[in-house]
C-alpha cells in the first residue's frame, strides 16, 4: 500500500473575488480522488507573503523557471496590501491520500500562454496573456500549489506557523460602509456530500456564491456527538411535539448520527467529545442581510418543496439528507459557530501531527 501524502492548493484572491471557489473545490475533490482534510482562510501579512514568495522559484528549466518567476511576482503583488478596497483573502486547502502530490499536479496543471483545452484547473481558471513581442500583459494563476513532497512539507509548515496571526475568521478583510447592517452566518456542507469524491461540495459552494456574500471563514469539521446534540437540541422538542416523545427522540437521534456518525444512546460518555466519523465543511459568510440571502439560496428543509435552482432542490434527497445547513438568525449563527468552534485552528495541529508521524 502506498504511503499517504499531503498536498495543498491555495485559491488566489482573484479566484475568490470572482466566486470561482466552488468550481475549483469541486474539481479538486472529484478529479484527484483525494480526501479534503483541512482548510483555512488567510489574509497574509507581509512576512508570510515574502517568505512564501522566496520559496517559489526552484526550476532549472528556463521555461518553467520563468513561469515560477511570474508566480512569485504575482504573490508579492497580490497577497498583501489593498486591492479593490479589500484586504486580499486566500483559501488554503489540504488534501491527503496516496500519491497526493502527483495527483494534485495533474489536476492543477501548469500555466502556459499557448492555447489550452480547459482540462486542468489552470487551463480553466488561469490566464497567461502575452503580446506579439512575448511580453506578459496579464497573468493570473487561479490557484497555487507545490509539486514536490519536500516543497509541500516546507510550505505547509510555513503557513501553519502563521495560521493564528494571519488566518481564521477574517472579519476585518472585507470593507463595508459605516452604516451597513452586516451579518455573519454559518453554513454546513453536510456529510452526504462526502460519501465519495465528487463535484457536490464544490457545487454547493458555487450555488451559495449567488448570494453575493463574502467567505470569511472555512473549516473542515467532524462533529462530536456532544456537539451534534447541542447543535440540534432545539429540534428535539419540535420533533417530540410533531410526532410523539419516543418517535421524536428516535428521529432526533438519527439526525445526530447523520452528522456525527453515532447515536447519543449508543455513545459511551467518555467518547461524547471525540470528533465524529462524518465530515462537514463549515463556512462563514459575511455581508448585508447575510442570513436571509443564504437561506433564500438554500431553499426549504424538504427538497421536494424547494424551488428549482436552490441548493436543496439540486442536491438534497430527504428532509434530513438535504445537502446543507444554514443558520436561521444572527443569534443562532453565533450560537452554532460557538458550538462547532468555527474559529478553532485545527489547521496547524493537522500539519504538525501528520509530519510528526512521518
Amino acid at each position: 500500500m502506498q504511503n499517504e501524502e499531503f498536498s495543498y492548493v491555495i485559491v488566489t484572491p482573484y479566484s475568490i473575488r470572482k466566486s470561482r471557489t466552488g468550481g475549483i473545490v469541486g474539481r479538486l475533490i472529484s478529479r484527484t480522488g483525494l480526501d479534503l482534510v483541512g482548510g483555512r482562510m488567510f489574509a497574509p501579512g507581509a512576512e508570510l507573503t515574502k517568505r512564501y514568495a522566496d520559496t517559489i522559484v526552484t526550476e532549472t528549466d528556463p521555461r518553467h523557471r520563468a513561469t515560477q518567476g511570474l508566480i512569485r511576482d504575482y504573490v508579492l503583488k497580490n497577497f498583501t496590501g489593498e486591492k479593490t478596497g479589500q484586504r486580499p483573502r486566500v483559501l488554503f486547502l489540504i488534501f491527503r491520500g496516496p500519491d497526493a502530490v502527483e495527483k494534485m499536479h495533474r489536476t492543477v496543471g501548469h500555466i502556459v500562454h499557448e492555447r489550452t483545452s480547459g482540462e486542468t484547473i489552470r487551463d480553466t481558471y488561469g490566464d497567461y496573456i502575452t503580446d506579439d513581442s512575448g511580453r506578459v500583459t496579464y497573468f493570473e494563476p487561479g490557484v497555487l500549489a507545490a509539486f514536490d513532497p519536500n516543497a509541500v512539507e516546507r510550505d505547509l509548515k510555513l503557513w501553519a506557523e502563521f495560521s493564528n496571526s494571519d488566518g481564521g475568521i477574517l472579519d476585518y478583510a472585507v470593507p463595508f460602509p459605516p452604516d451597513a447592517q452586516i451579518e455573519k452566518t454559518l453554513v454546513l456542507i453536510k456529510p452526504d456530500n462526502f460519501r465519495f469524491p465528487n463535484l457536490r461540495p464544490g457545487g454547493v459552494i458555487e450555488v451559495f456564491s449567488r448570494s453575493g456574500l463574502s467567505i470569511i471563514g472555512f473549516k473542515v469539521h467532524r462533529m462530536s456527538v456532544a456537539q451534534a446534540e447541542e447543535f440540534y437540541a432545539p429540534v428535539l422538542p419540535v420533533l417530540e411535539k410533531k410526532l410523539d416523545p419516543k418517535s421524536g427522540r428516535e428521529n432526533w437521534e438519527g439526525i445526530v448520527e447523520f452528522m456525527a456518525g453515532r447515536k447519543p444512546s449508543e455513545c459511551p460518555p467518555e467518547e461524547r467529545d471525540t470528533p465524529g466519523t462524518e465530515k462537514s465543511i463549515a463556512i462563514v459568510y459575511q455581508g448585508v442581510d447575510a442570513v436571509r440571502k443564504i437561506r433564500d439560496v438554500l431553499g426549504p428543509t424538504d427538497p421536494a418543496k424547494a424551488p428549482p435552482g436552490s441548493i436543496r432542490r439540486e442536491f438534497g434527497q430527504t428532509i434530513m439528507i438535504n445537502a446543507a445547513h444554514a443558520s436561521d438568525s444572527p443569534e443562532n449563527a453565533k450560537r452554532e459557530m460557538e458550538i462547532i468552534q468555527v474559529d478553532e485552528n485545527n489547521f496547524k495541529p493537522l500539519i504538525e501531527n501528520f509530519y510528526r508521524r512521518q
